[in-house]
């Protein structure tokens, strides 16, 4: 049985969407990355509702949710609110929670609510630390060639962050941290409309690279101790949430294990896709 619907929360509407085969299993909900994406490239998740239930929904703002044009609305505190609203307003009391990339920074901002009823959580190519992933991409740029590298600086410094040749170089990027899989699914560029890059340009950046909006000092690093709750980090060996991050913030979650995908960048579930489907559901299971 597939449930669609619309749920009231601070700003506007958000879309949902249950994918529940009748088994009484606890649900898990479905955080897609951002911010302003969608569910979109997650949806082959679905598979999972042979064990459980799957929850998908668009965050406010993107995919098939309202898009207000009230800026305040793009803060992280109003999204941790939203998952709640989400949550009572389909009375699930009991959930696991999967999150990724942005949504795993979203995610972990709920946990550290201490919501009651999180089973589990799933870290998949987590961003818990602003400043740390700025790091990261500093490293990962300087592997890039160095015509690339110079054109993303140049743009950067002149504010043509929206031209055509930092689009280009930008795809550069892409191929080698975010998705490995070549040619990049044809899918993936039917989901473009669902995308929102006016809250992407004001929470993020103009890139994954180049944070400069309201959440470029964000990090819950000091904090991970309080997540008690079994957890599940995962990257790709090539991913812009590099192994040597993740590894790290799993050390700093008492209750947690990691896996790499050494195949992968930023989209196992993507570009191993079998692995990824049998790793999230071996931990569920447990």
């Amino acid at each position: 049985m597939i449930k669609e619907g619309f749920v009231e929360v601070t700003g506007g509407k958000v879309w949902y969407q249950l994918h529940d085969q009748g088994t009484k299993n606890t649900p898990v909900i479905v955080i897609h990355g951002g911010p302003g994406s969608s569910h979109y490239s997650l949806q082959g998740l679905k598979v999972l509702s042979e064990q459980r239930p799957v929850l998908f929904y668009d965050q406010l703002g993107c995919g098939y949710s309202d898009r207000p044009i009230d800026t305040s609305l793009w803060q992280i505190d109003r999204f941790v609110e939203e998952l709640g609203q989400l949550r009572e307003a389909l009375s699930l009391d009991e959930v696991h929670i999967l999150g990724h990339s942005w949504g795993t920074t979203l995610a972990a901002a709920y946990m550290l609510t201490k919501p009651k009823g999180v089973k589990s959580v799933i870290f998949s190519s987590s961003c818990l630390s602003a400043p740390l992933w700025a790091e990261d991409q500093e490293r990962n740029r300087q592997k890039l060639p160095k015509d690339v590298q110079e054109t993303l600086k140049k743009c950067e410094e002149n504010g043509t962050t929206d031209s055509q040749e930092y689009r280009e170089a930008t795809q550069e990027f892409n191929k080698n941290f975010v998705c490995r899989l070549d040619p990049w699914p044809e899918f993936l560029k039917k989901g473009a409309h669902l995308k929102n890059s006016e809250v992407y340009n004001m929470m993020w950046g103009p890139s994954e690279f180049h944070v400069t909006g309201n959440l470029k000092h964000f990090d819950c690093t000091s904090r991970l101790h309080e997540i008690s709750v079994p957890t599940l980090f995962t990257c790709g060996r090539f991913d812009e949430a590099t192994p040597e991050a993740t590894k790290y913030y799993s050390s700093l979650t008492p209750n947690s294990k990691m896996h790499v995908f050494e195949e992968s960048a930023h989209m196992p579930y993507l570009e191993e896709t079998d692995e990824f489907l049998q790793v999230v559901r071996n931990f569920l299971k447990e």
